[in-house]
């Protein structure tokens, strides 16, 4: 496997994800036979980075970022649902509840980003 723990002073590929996730796995597996060096981070382990957030909704929006047919959606209570109308708060579920994040969030090494896994986008990003 192809990925890497620590950034280096080339542009380097962030995948935001749970390790267990399907999605995830399939992501990263095509990233690797790709050869395409990433860095990993685990929102289980890591959390969701509160200081990205704005950034990931700026380029994808709130509405694309949080992922209203999972599970963790699913289980939270109706008011909690209910009071996701807007960025502010999409954050604050999406750094209390950090698999209510679609995955993966792809940061790319020039900058763009990307929710989901979608091969036939994602081939267009290399070189």
């Amino acid at each position: 496997m192809r990925c890497m723990n620590t950034p280096t002073s080339t542009p380097v590929v962030t995948v935001f994800g749970i390790s267990n996730c399907s999605t995830v796995k399939k992501a990263r597996t095509w990233l690797t036979d790709h050869g395409v060096d990433y860095v990993f981070h685990d929102f289980k382990k890591q959390g969701v980075p509160a200081h990205l957030i704005a950034g990931w909704i700026a380029a994808v929006g709130w509405e694309k970022l949080v992922n209203r047919k999972g599970t963790t959606w699913r289980k939270l209570d109706a008011a909690t649902q209910a009071a996701v109308v807007d960025a502010a708060s999409a954050s604050t579920v999406m750094i209390e509840h950090p698999s209510v994040v679609k995955r993966p969030v792809v940061m790319w090494g020039d900058g763009r980003v990307t929710v989901g896994f979608d091969e036939s986008q994602w081939s267009g990003f290399l070189p």
